[in-house]
């Protein structure tokens, strides 16, 4: 996926940061001290998607406005767990920070029976940084017109109708098995390592579909590449206005969103996690940033540590019974 031209300015001004290895305390540290050295910043899926591009929005723009030096680190594999893992068993120390997303956090607990975290038990909640639909693409030149026309066909066909994915375990899956149980529809999933790997499949017509955050897609939308053929949010997206939702062709069942926040490990000084939500917080009240934000088809929010944990732990105990409901499952 190409970053638009408004992004690709915000990313050059990082692009020769270097990455230092991080092993001092920061309870050896005064908190107006902290940080000393740089920061990584776990990115848990390839370069080119969404979460990739928000990841580098963020780190480069903190980069700039406060002259710390945040370095992203891509880790993907197992639907984004992997990164998370990873920072979970990390040092609280401030020098190791992770962008979540709801799939990473609050389903993949209940999807994955490798998964043992608990993202209030392991991680602390630091900054949201943007929300976004769920979007479901096809080629241009796909007999695919709107959302009906895929619908009758899988009816017509069960399990022939292939659709792309981020990985198994997102709530970019979940959102298509959401969607055909709705339907009463068998479409067969092929699951990618990140967005980057489906959209090429998908604009090579080697699925039939792909589904996707609206950052991972949006480039390709406008460029004609792909055709929108719903969002899966309870409203339309201010990025694809002229998109239907699900619900919109009958299936209001389909609410599906997922959002993007910096959590660091548990026990991460508080000081430490206010002044990255403070300034996280700044760059959200930023027009440029905000304007690169809504260019990738995600909606900026800006809440405080204990509003963004409060709504992962609800949205964890929510995710439960939906994962339950619609069947998935992930060895």
């Amino acid at each position: 996926m190409q970053a638009v031209p408004a992004i690709k300015k915000v990313l050059l001004a990082g692009a020769a940061l270097a990455f230092a290895t991080l092993t001092a305390p920061v309870h050896a540290e005064t908190a107006n001290a902290w940080p000393t050295k740089p920061i990584r910043l776990v990115v848990p899926f390839p370069p080119g998607g969404g979460t990739d591009i928000l990841s580098r929005l963020v780190a480069n723009q903190l980069s700039q406005t406060t002259k710390w030096t945040l370095v992203p680190d891509n880790r993907p594999g197992a639907g984004g767990t992997i990164g998370i893992a990873e920072i979970v068993r990390a040092a609280p120390t401030g020098y190791d920070l992770v962008m979540g997303q709801k799939d990473n956090l609050v389903v993949a607990p209940w999807l994955y029976k490798s998964v043992s975290y608990e993202p209030s038990r392991d991680l602390v909640a630091v900054a949201h940084v943007a929300f976004t639909p769920v979007v479901i693409v096809t080629p241009t030149n796909s007999r695919f017109r709107n959302l009906a026309d895929l619908i009758a066909a899988a009816r017509k066909a069960p399990d022939t109708i292939t659709y792309g994915s981020p990985g198994n375990g997102t709530t970019i899956h979940l959102a298509a098995e959401i969607l055909s149980k709705a339907a009463n529809i068998k479409l067969r999933h092929v699951p990618y390592k990140g967005s980057n790997a489906a959209m090429m499949d998908a604009l090579a017509g080697n699925v039939d579909l792909m589904v996707a955050s609206v950052p991972s897609a949006l480039a390709q939308i406008k460029a004609g590449k792909l055709r929108a053929l719903a969002v899966t949010s309870a409203a339309r997206s201010s990025s694809l206005p002229d998109v239907p939702t699900a619900a919109e062709s009958g299936y209001k069942e389909v609410d599906v969103s997922t959002w993007y926040g910096l959590f660091a490990p548990a026990k991460t000084p508080k000081e430490v996690v206010t002044r990255v939500n403070t300034e996280v917080n700044k760059l959200l009240a930023t027009p440029s940033v905000v304007s690169a934000i809504h260019e990738q088809g995600a909606e900026p929010k800006a809440m405080s540590p204990e509003q963004f944990g409060a709504q992962v732990q609800a949205e964890y105990r929510k995710w439960k019974d939906i994962v339950h409901q619609s069947g998935a499952s992930v060895e």
